[in-house]
C-alpha cells in the first residue's frame, strides 16, 4: 500500500510552523489543508488533549464566524500525533496568504477568558476534557515562537 502524502514528510528536520499539507479538488473547487505545527515532533512532549480539545473548540468556533473565511473553513482539528491542528480551506491557498488569519486566530485564542464554546454535556461528548489556561499558554507560545516574525522555512515543508 502507498504511503499517504502525510507520512512523507520528514518529521525529523519539521519544525512548529505553518505548511500546505496538500490541495485538494472537489469537481471545479480548490480545498487547500494546512498543517498548522505548533510543536517540534519528536523532539518535545505533544500536546495533552484537554488543552488540544479546547484549542480545537475556540479555533473552530472563531473559524467558523470569521467575516471572510467562515464560508470557506471546510474543518480545524487536532493530528492525530497532538503536535498540531489541520485547518481545510476552500480555495487555493499558499501558507502567506493565510498568516493573518491563524496569528488572528492564535491571538483570540490566547486571549479568550470565557465560557468555552461548546463545552457543556448538551454540546460536546467529552465537555469535561478541557483546558482553557493550557490553551492560552499554547497559543500564545505558538504566536511569540512562530507566527510573530515567521521564517521562509516555517512556511514550506522540508526536503
Amino acid at each position: 500500500m502507498e504511503k499517504i502524502a502525510s507520512f512523507t514528510i520528514d518529521h525529523i528536520k519539521l519544525k512548529p510552523g505553518v505548511y500546505v499539507s496538500r490541495k485538494d479538488h472537489a469537481g471545479s473547487e480548490v480545498i487547500t489543508t494546512f498543517d498548522l505545527r505548533m510543536t517540534s515532533p519528536n523532539d518535545e512532549p505533544v500536546m495533552n488533549t484537554a488543552e488540544v480539545h479546547t484549542i480545537e473548540h475556540l479555533g473552530a468556533t472563531f473559524l467558523r464566524n470569521h467575516p471572510q473565511f467562515g464560508e470557506k473553513t471546510v474543518y480545524f482539528g487536532p493530528m492525530g500525533c497532538r503536535t498540531g491542528f489541520y485547518l481545510l480551506l476552500l480555495g487555493d491557498y499558499s501558507s502567506k496568504d493565510i498568516l493573518p488569519l491563524v496569528t488572528e486566530m492564535f491571538t483570540f485564542i490566547r486571549d479568550f477568558h470565557d465560557e468555552v464554546p461548546g463545552a457543556s454535556a448538551k454540546d460536546c461528548g467529552n465537555h469535561l476534557d478541557m483546558n482553557l489556561g493550557m490553551a492560552n499558554w499554547l497559543a500564545k507560545r505558538y504566536l511569540d515562537q512562530v507566527l510573530t516574525n515567521i521564517s521562509e522555512e516555517r512556511l514550506v515543508y522540508p526536503e
